[in-house]
């Protein structure tokens, strides 16, 4: 627990008390040696006790510092040292919580012996350590951060500057690009100057996220802001998810700049997977952005299928190149591919948005209002009804021929329009009746 704000204020720094951190179980071999330090901690530990004795609010705790950790005892307790640290210093209404996801090398017991709140989270997985030590925590921001003493607790008071002023997310930055510095050995090529870059470049530009670093763990947030997001992954792409949904929400974000030290574990290898880790990232980039999985392909396809008719219906030649009928086929493929990758689209943004996943959007919305299910119905069948016009035309060019040889190539000028139309015409009933699925439960609701 952390010693709250006698003045019931936690916002404002003159007004703060010094913090400390309590566990059910501390050792009690820390007060019967002569360790400066442990003394320290025990006078602590009995203010805070006078103070609970006392009935303080513990409501009024400003900050909460949340580790994941699964195995972390080789570096876990100078993590904890840094916090408590910053949090004297500082003079912080704190409190530190350790996120564990099932540790068997002592991890818990460090964490205890050093006052940390130990939240034990059984779901494996980062996002689901973390989800379980957010839950839990009592301040009004939220500061995440891995237990591999990579990241430097001690500059803690940069997010809490920055959340004081209103911010609701700030991300830190390791990447020269944004400030940050990255010592020797604390990232792998790979991850500096491909991974990391590229991802960025992606969540900056599908998702307009105003920072340089996406993938870096420590940041802090306003717990309000955090439960409005509703996050949802369980692994390592939690941390991006949480940048996505901000950025889509219209959150304030900021940056600030920090330095990656050498990852300080030595009893196992890091946690995160290179290659699976990034395709599971890349996976959620595409599923939360139908506009760059769906739209933008489709609406190519669609484009490229209609110069291809374009051509083709003439005869046009190009360089003693002709186009006719089996251009018109490859046209048709085009465009049926993309139309459909189209309507994929409009069914993920209705299915995003009707679940939380992403905001409400003006335009589509006075898209959706103006293509009602009844208007889309009616233009679905006067669309298949084209295209089986053109095929009826078709046959009965055949039965004036006596149901014999035909002119292929003029007689597939009818019906492989026919066929597209046909199809896109269902396509487009079909769809409008998925629409209305996908929006009934919000009109039920209301």
């Amino acid at each position: 627990m952390g010693i709250p704000s006698t003045s019931g204020t936690p916002s404002a720094p003159t007004d703060l008390t010094t913090s400390a951190f309590v566990s059910s179980s501390v050792n009690a071999s820390q007060t019967q040696n002569n360790d400066p330090t442990a003394q320290r901690l025990d006078a602590t530990i009995d203010a805070v006790d006078a103070l609970v004795d006392a009935g303080m609010d513990e409501s009024t705790i400003e900050l909460s510092i949340v580790m994941p950790c699964l195995n972390e005892a080789d570096t876990l307790a100078t993590c904890i040292e840094k916090c408590n640290l910053v949090i004297k210093e500082h003079q912080l209404s704190a409190e530190v919580i350790i996120a564990d996801n099932g540790s068997t090398d002592g991890s818990i017991e460090i964490a205890q012996s050093l006052g940390a709140r130990v939240i034990h989270v059984k779901e494996k997985g980062y996002g689901n350590a973390l989800k379980g030590g957010i839950a839990a925590a009592r301040g009004v921001y939220v500061i995440m951060g891995d237990a591999d003493d990579s990241y430097n607790f001690l500059e803690v008071p940069k997010f809490v500057e920055k959340l004081r002023e209103g911010k609701e997310l700030v991300q830190g930055c390791r990447l020269p690009g944004g400030g940050g510095q990255v010592l020797p050995g604390a990232m792998p090529f790979s991850h500096r100057w491909l991974g990391n870059p590229m991802f960025t470049a992606m969540v900056r530009r599908m998702f307009a996220a105003p920072i340089h670093d996406v993938y870096c763990g420590l940041r802090g947030f306003r717990a309000d802001m955090y439960k409005r997001l509703d996050l949802r992954c369980c692994g390592m792409e939690f941390a991006t998810e949480m940048i996505i949904k901000a950025s889509l929400f219209k959150a304030d974000i900021a940056e600030v700049p920090i330095t990656l030290h050498p990852d300080g574990r030595k009893a196992h290898a890091p946690h995160l997977r290179t290659f699976r880790d990034g395709w599971r990232t890349l996976r959620f980039f595409l599923v939360c952005s139908p506009k760059h999985l769906f739209r933008i392909p489709g609406i190519a396809m669609l484009a490229l299928g209609l110069l291809a008719y374009l051509l083709a219906l003439p005869g046009t030649k190009i360089f003693g190149v002709s186009l006719d009928a089996h251009t018109m086929l490859f046209g048709t493929l085009a465009i049926l591919m993309g139309y459909q990758l189209i309507q994929f689209s409009m069914f993920s943004k209705i299915f995003a948005i009707e679940h939380g996943l992403m905001p409400q959007d003006r335009r589509f919305s006075r898209f959706s209002n103006l293509f009602t299910l009844e208007r889309c119905l009616i233009l679905g069948a006067t669309v298949f009804v084209c295209g089986a016009g053109l095929l009826g035309f078709a046959v009965n060019q055949w039965r004036m021929a006596g149901f014999g040889q035909l002119d292929y190539a003029s007689t597939m000028r009818l019906v492989i329009p026919g066929i597209m139309l046909a199809a896109i015409g269902f396509q487009t009933i079909t769809a409008s009746f998925f629409v209305g699925v996908l929006k009934l439960a919000r009109r039920s609701e209301s």
